[in-house]
């Protein structure tokens, strides 16, 4: 015996059994999800680095250092007064990747500016204030390298960083 559907009755049957196999699948996802979801974030060791010496660091010169690895330029620059983040005596040294957060150039540091200037897309990165954007295409500010002064042996070292460095997926390889 052949029974005739028709389009209609077809789409409306077909409709409600999507509905309610994608209802009891959404169910049974929400329940075993977050039993058996993976840890996604990934918490990397950073390396200590010695940058160097604070009472050998100029006022308003850059020092170059790769961080956390020799395939990421970073500078550390004796700002000459505190400045937000800033370690030393002074509380004005601060460090940051050199890499534009817009396509990876690598910025060069503006003694005079007091700030980073990206060639090739010419965004700037107020170095006195957590590497921020004044202006330019890159959608946000540099990574900021977190040091730590001992006092005892007047030793800048690199501990971590402060936002994710361009072209990777994580800072720590």
């Amino acid at each position: 015996m052949t029974q005739n559907v028709s389009r209609r009755d077809f789409f409306k049957m077909s409709g409600g059994l999507a509905a309610g196999t994608g209802a009891a699948v959404a169910g049974l996802a929400s329940t075993g999800a977050e039993a058996a979801a993976p840890n996604t974030r990934a918490t990397l060791p950073y390396p200590a680095k010695a940058v160097g010496k604070a009472g050998g660091m100029k006022v308003n010169e850059p020092v170059s250092f790769g961080y956390p690895d020799a395939s990421s330029p970073c500078q550390a620059i004796k700002m000459g007064q505190a400045v937000p983040g800033g370690v030393g005596p002074n509380q004005d040294i601060v460090a940051y990747s050199i890499l534009c957060t817009h396509q990876g150039c690598p910025t060069s540091y503006d003694s005079k500016d007091r700030c980073f200037k990206c060639p090739c897309h010419y965004s700037i990165f107020d170095a006195e204030k957590n590497g921020q954007t004044v202006c330019g295409q890159a959608p946000t500010s540099l990574p900021r390298i977190v040091l730590e002064y001992n006092a005892r042996t007047d030793t800048v070292t690199a501990v971590a960083v402060d936002g994710l460095i361009f072209g990777r997926q994580a800072n720590a390889l």
